[in-house]
């Protein structure tokens, strides 16, 4: 691979850094730009990120308090899952129609780690997830944010490969603590919240499923999808804790379009996707 040989020694004085960084730059898009040639860093960009319409991604600014804000609370501004620009965003942009105007939604995606040991009570490890959230939905209500997609079972540790079934108490109705909490941030901000939890279905025996909640800008509950592909592979036999969904493949009306919400191992299915175009989404 070619690179700056100027950049080399910079490279290698700083692959110790402590401080978060990647080399001593403060994301893989920085240490990328900084030592190749301009050549080959649009390859690997296009390879990273793919092209929108035939053309690079553009980047969107956001709000210099959310550097400010992630910096307090200790927790990073990704992109596309990869950490590749601290404080930006990039637009997928579609072609121009000449009789209506565009419309422009902003998604926002939160992956979290755990904030207590999972030997802690199980009330302690959940409150402790809310309060780490809390920071983290402010910098996506700030950042003008329209849809915000939160981790799978976000509310609790990720548990399904343990086959442990004490983790089933982290369950909860879908209008439990976890909506409950997202309701007046859904309100504040004017945002629709994708809450995925492990649900306990109190009007039906107390089944557990893996669902999808779809909170409205209102805080209203919209509906729900049920996860409807569980992986059994090795230990990861996640019937051990939820059953297959039995909601179809839904799509909702938002104030920001269509959406649907394809689950974790669902993606691996092309039908499911297939399915939810078919019935009208506009994002999934």
């Amino acid at each position: 691979m070619e690179r700056n040989e100027g950049e080399n020694q910079h490279v290698e004085k700083n692959s110790n850094s402590k401080d978060g960084s990647i080399c001593g730059y403060e994301s893989l898009h920085h240490l990328l730009s900084a030592n190749l040639k301009p050549h080959l860093f649009k390859e690997v960009r296009r390879l990273l990120l793919g092209l929108n319409c035939g053309r690079a991604l553009e980047l969107v600014a956001l709000p210099e308090s959310t550097k400010a804000l992630s910096s307090e609370h200790d927790f990073d501004l990704q992109v596309l899952g990869i950490n590749l620009c601290i404080i930006h965003a990039f637009c997928f942009g579609a072609d121009k129609e000449l009789l209506r105007q565009p419309l422009v939604v902003r998604v926002g995606l939160i992956q979290n780690s755990i904030a207590r040991p999972t030997i802690a009570s199980f009330l302690d490890q959940k409150r402790a997830i809310f309060q780490k959230l809390k920071p983290m939905i402010d910098v996506a209500g700030s950042s003008g944010v329209n849809i915000l997609c939160l981790q799978e079972a976000w509310m609790m540790p990720f548990a399904f490969c343990t086959r442990e079934k004490r983790w089933c108490e982290f369950a909860e109705p879908v209008d439990g603590e976890s909506a409950q909490f997202l309701h007046e941030y859904a309100r504040k901000y004017n945002m629709v919240i994708i809450s995925p939890i492990l649900e306990r279905d109190v009007n039906h025996g107390e089944t557990l499923w893996n669902t999808a909640i779809i909170i409205g800008s209102r805080g209203n509950i919209i509906g729900k999808h049920r996860k409807n592909h569980m992986p059994r592979v090795g230990d990861f036999n996640e019937s051990t804790y939820y059953m297959e969904g039995n909601t179809g493949h839904p799509v909702f009306e938002t104030a920001y379009g269509k959406i649907a919400v394809n689950i974790c191992y669902g993606r691996h299915h092309p039908l499911n996707w297939l399915a939810f175009g078919l019935n009208g989404a506009e994002i999934v």
